[in-house]
């Protein structure tokens, strides 16, 4: 089913409004008048319309007015200017605000017809996409690509990790708040010679009692300091890569 084509017909002669709503009513096409430019241009702010007609001399807002009006804030609807007048400067100045066609007076059934046929076959003016430049986006996708890769592989190497470095902790703290008594210990040993035989057999216990605890964290922790390394280096491999 074909949309139906709305016009906007601006003139201060009814009989001129009547004439493009007898014809082009009749063709299929759903027609709108304004007595004045402001009253189209607040038309204009209401609905969307698929070709303007204006007049050129009218009290108030003149039809060039009008068309510079509409294709400033609508590039891409038609505007044809009526005219009764053969005018070299005014027609300059419309074709300059991009006006589609001129009608001149007096007007026929077809030349309207035919003037909404043109008008409306012409392709709108659509604004212009923006174009980025292909390099900006070769810099700037690699970086990104590569800060994706690099935050996954550190965020996987932290989850696999995590609770073994727990259990590291739970292991270790006991025996550093044993060492630590062994150290004060032995400082106080130092000062006090009944003592220093007691803080050197504190010390060399915490040492017997850590050490394989130590070791066994050692274990558990060096397979994964060496995937997260291998993960490291995969990472800076890949922002290499998809840099070159």
């Amino acid at each position: 089913m074909t949309a139906i084509r709305k016009v906007l017909v601006v003139d201060d002669d009814p009989a001129v409004r009547k004439s493009f709503d007898r014809v082009l009513t009749g063709k299929g096409y759903a027609v709108i008048t304004a007595e004045n430019g402001e009253e189209a241009l607040t038309k204009l702010g209401q609905e969307k319309y698929d070709v303007v007609y204006t007049d050129i001399r009218m009290p108030g807002m003149s039809g060039l007015e009008v068309a510079e009006k509409v294709k400033a804030r609508q590039p891409w609807t038609p505007v044809v200017i009526i005219t009764g007048y053969g005018n070299d400067a005014a027609e300059a100045r419309a074709k300059a605000a991009g006006v589609a066609n001129f009608l001149h007076k007096p007007l026929s059934p077809e030349l309207i017809e035919g003037s909404a046929l043109d008008a409306i076959a012409v392709p709108a003016a659509a604004p212009a996409p923006t174009v980025v430049a292909p390099e900006a986006v070769v810099e700037e996708a690699p970086a990104a690509k590569a800060g994706g890769v690099l935050g996954l592989l550190r965020n996987i190497a932290l989850f696999v990790a995590a609770p073994f470095i727990g259990l590291a902790y739970i292991v270790a703290l006991p025996f550093v708040g044993i060492g630590a008594l062994a150290y004060f210990a032995f400082s106080a040993g130092n000062t006090n010679g009944r003592f220093k035989l007691f803080a050197q057999l504190m010390k060399h216990t915490a040492m017997v009692i850590a050490a394989p605890f130590f070791g066994l964290a050692y274990m558990i922790l060096f397979p994964f300091i060496g995937i997260a390394l291998l993960l490291w280096m995969g990472g800076k491999a890949a922002l290499a890569t998809l840099k070159s």
